[in-house]
């Protein structure tokens, strides 16, 4: 069974820096990667990785962003810089599995940017 467990979520302010972490278990992971949705809006793409470290970023993160895995411990991270608050959104880790092909999205996690 696929468990995805979601770290590194808070309050910062605009300018600021947060490292969410993403522990998966269950499956090997072909891409990992992470999305978010903002209060009244669908969710979206933030960042993907696959396993040969391809990554693949939204047009808004611009630089700022930066998404990186351990394959040998499975786990995801996105270190986002110079946030700002349309930034802010709940924040779900996303892992497709090599084994099945299904995908899988963690709980999510609150990023709140704001002064």
């Amino acid at each position: 069974q696929v468990q995805l467990v979601e770290s590194g979520g808070g309050l910062v302010q605009p300018g600021g820096s947060l490292r969410l972490s993403c522990a998966a278990s269950g499956s090997i992971f072909t891409t990992m990667g992470w999305y978010r949705q903002a209060p009244g809006k669908q969710s979206e793409l933030v960042a993907t990785i696959t396993r040969i470290g391809s990554t693949n970023y939204a047009d808004f993160v611009n630089g700022r962003f930066t998404i990186s895995r351990d394959n040998a411990k499975n786990t995801v991270s996105l270190q986002m810089n110079s946030l700002k608050p349309d930034d802010t959104a709940v924040y779900y880790c996303y892992v497709q599995s090599g084994v099945s092909s299904r995908e899988y999205w963690g709980q999510g996690t609150q990023v709140t940017v704001s002064s």
